[in-house]
């Protein structure tokens, strides 16, 4: 690890660590705190997919859902009009509905093999933003003069790495740079995510093999085709599934950093109390 010791961390004239977690679990509420201080730099993954790696392919998509209006055709065919997405560390509506739901059409769904090409993409996309790390401390060091470099990665960071693997090309690239601090939660925050998701359902991206997997159970489960999904069921039974598909995962990787339990993190108040958690579970 980059700090071997709680004295170790607590003297570093640069502090920088990697928070990976569920989706819900304080890493963008503990980043926005350590960013507020003045003294660290925050780097969002989701805000550098949406606007570096995804964005073009969103435009692209609000542009083809506005040809389809006989007003906003005429304007974009004259180029009278502009059309971006506008991406926020803390809303990631836009990509989300790119990304998108397997099912019915009209039920607001695409058909199963342009949301596995979308899916795809995040992951390429994803994987570039988490392999630009390094990078954005260089930058946010040699540029705006931050000691302090924390990086707030997506929930789905578990899907594309291989913790077992010693030679893993994210992983390695993260570790290599920075302290990895998992944000571990309970059986109660999962089912407060469930809970959470099932009332508000959005796109998520798992890897290739779970996503068909899910998809073909689902079908058969329901004795039904790919037009009868409801799209917004569909992603509420595979998030249920993502639970426990993904816990094993953040578990092995958090051999490669140290691990803090979420009700801690959550009752952190300071960036001096939230680096002495870290110091607590270093040895």
């Amino acid at each position: 690890m980059l700090y071997n010791s709680a004295q170790e961390w607590r003297d570093a004239p640069h502090k920088r660590i990697v928070l990976f977690a569920m989706s819900g679990l304080g890493k963008t509420y503990v980043s926005e705190m350590l960013q507020q201080t003045g003294t660290w730099f925050h780097y969002s993954i989701d805000y550098r997919i949406g606007t570096r790696y995804m964005a073009e392919p969103i435009a692209d998509n609000c542009k083809r859902e506005a040809m389809k209006v006989p007003f906003l055709r005429e304007m974009l065919l004259a180029d009278a009009i502009h059309i971006a997405p506008n991406i926020h560390d803390h809303d990631l509506t836009a990509v989300a509905a790119y990304t998108g739901k397997p099912g019915n059409e009209a039920q607001g769904g695409l058909s199963f093999d342009a949301y596995m090409k979308r899916q795809k993409q995040f992951q390429a996309a994803e994987t570039q933003a988490l392999l630009d790390t390094s990078e954005f401390m260089e930058r946010a060091e040699d540029i705006y003069g931050y000691d302090n470099f924390v990086c707030d990665t997506g929930g789905s960071i578990c899907e594309w790495v291989d913790a077992e693997n010693p030679n893993d090309l994210i992983l390695n690239a993260l570790a290599k740079n920075a302290l990895l601090v998992w944000i571990k939660g309970s059986d109660a925050h999962s089912q407060s995510l469930v809970e959470r998701f099932d009332r508000s359902p959005k796109p998520m991206c798992y890897d290739t093999e779970f996503t068909i997997d899910c998809w073909e159970v689902y079908l058969i489960e329901n004795n039904i085709v790919e037009s009868e999904v409801n799209p917004d069921d569909f992603i509420r039974w595979m998030y249920a599934r993502a639970m426990k598909h993904r816990q094993p995962r953040y578990e092995a990787m958090a051999k490669w950093g140290v691990t803090l339990d979420a009700n801690d993190v959550m009752k952190v108040r300071s960036a001096d109390e939230f680096c002495e958690l870290i110091a607590a579970a270093l040895p």
